[in-house]
């Protein structure tokens, strides 16, 4: 017998679907994502703890799920919201269904709703908390516990997912311009796979390490470069890493960030931040490269944006810092670099995974700047 599932808003909003994976509820904010495939990618980003995803394209789950495409070891949503949810995976390299995946992982999820209108309910009312039930078919008292769920401005979630402890990732090419490997020391926030290996691809041993670690911890392990990865939550909340960053990058180590890096790297230098409405969440954002006049598709996963407004001139902490991206659908803030440092970050994913490869320059970037900083210093 199929399960009846309850999806409720904050607002009121209320529909009934057909429960698959976990049995259970979740509550989260609700976000949708506008990507027509890898929704293995999305559920194994860790930038989705304490979100419920809802998935804009209608089928899901029927390439199934291969092991070697996840981004990470968990899946991270609370809650994946789909229109149709397939109970068959036509691909040889699938091990499991979509349906299989998310009851082995805990995760709660509903399908057979309208997600076109949840979309167009976010997209008019902001991203809204909610839950998806499995357990419980009465939408007053969902409402009731959903309005009591905290709010997503002010929580630091990137702590909980980061590495516990350090590991290595060993360089799996020489550099373009030659020599030894670049030493990176990656901070953690929540990080994707695919980021180390093209890392890795471009001549770096990176040392992947917590998000809690101190400025003289980077340091001592004398980097080439600092790399700080994407991740969940508010950046204004993530206070110890903010002042690590400012300090690697006073010390003249070239740095690049990514997403939740990207805004930390920013609120180092002195910017601020805010919450979007609804965020950015999806694989086909254009982004235009301001210097260059080019226009790039990114992939993105975030909800909070570096205030353009608030970017600072050369009296701030680590100089002027210059807008070098910014996402042409809504004209906020997709790139930043400084004036004075050998760092930069973008709000997107280059990395893709899932997504374009519009972006993936961005690397050899990182790398002619770590480059650069050997030949000046005569190594």
């Amino acid at each position: 017998m199929r399960r009846r599932a309850l999806l409720v808003l904050e607002d009121g909003t209320a529909l009934e679907g057909q429960a698959f994976g976990a049995e259970g509820t979740a509550f989260g904010e609700v976000v949708f994502n506008t990507a027509m495939t890898g929704y293995q990618e999305v559920l194994t980003d860790p930038s989705y703890p304490r979100q419920i995803v809802v998935m804009t394209a209608v089928h899901q789950g029927n390439y199934g799920i291969a092991e070697a495409d996840a981004e990470s070891a968990a899946l991270h949503p609370a809650g994946f919201v789909v229109r149709d949810a397939s109970r068959i995976a036509s691909n040889h390299r699938a091990t499991a269904t979509l349906p299989e995946t998310l009851a082995g992982a805990g995760v709660v999820g509903i399908a057979e709703v309208d997600t076109r209108l949840l979309t167009r309910r976010i997209r008019e009312r902001g991203a809204l908390r909610g839950a998806v039930s499995s357990e419980t078919l009465d939408a007053e008292a969902l409402l009731a516990a959903v309005r009591e769920q905290p709010e997503m401005a002010g929580s630091d979630l990137a702590t909980p997912v980061t590495t516990p402890e350090p590991y290595e990732v060993p360089a799996s090419a020489r550099p373009a311009r030659g020599g030894e490997p670049y030493r990176v020391v990656c901070l953690d926030f929540g990080l994707k796979r695919n980021q180390l290996r093209l890392l890795a691809a471009h001549g770096c041993d990176v040392t992947v390490v917590p998000a809690t670690t101190p400025a003289e911890d980077l340091l001592a392990r004398r980097p080439d470069g600092l790399f700080c990865s994407n991740g969940p939550g508010d950046p204004a909340a993530v206070l110890g890493p903010i002042r690590a960053i400012r300090d690697v990058v006073a010390a003249g180590v070239a740095t690049f960030g990514i997403c939740l890096g990207h805004q930390l790297l920013g609120l180092a230098a002195g910017a601020r931040s805010y919450k979007l409405p609804f965020g950015h969440h999806g694989v086909n954002q254009p982004i235009r490269h301001l210097a260059r006049g080019t226009i790039e598709i990114a992939s993105h996963n975030h909800g909070f944006a570096l205030d353009a407004g608030t970017l600072p001139g050369p009296e701030g902490r680590l100089g002027a810092v210059e807008a070098t991206h910014v996402n042409l659908n809504d004209g906020t803030n997709a790139g930043i670099a400084l004036a004075e440092r050998p760092a930069f970050s973008v709000q997107y994913h280059p990395e893709a995974a899932p997504g374009p490869h519009d972006s993936r320059y961005l690397f050899d970037d990182f790398a002619a700047l770590m480059a650069d900083a050997r030949a000046g210093e005569g190594r």
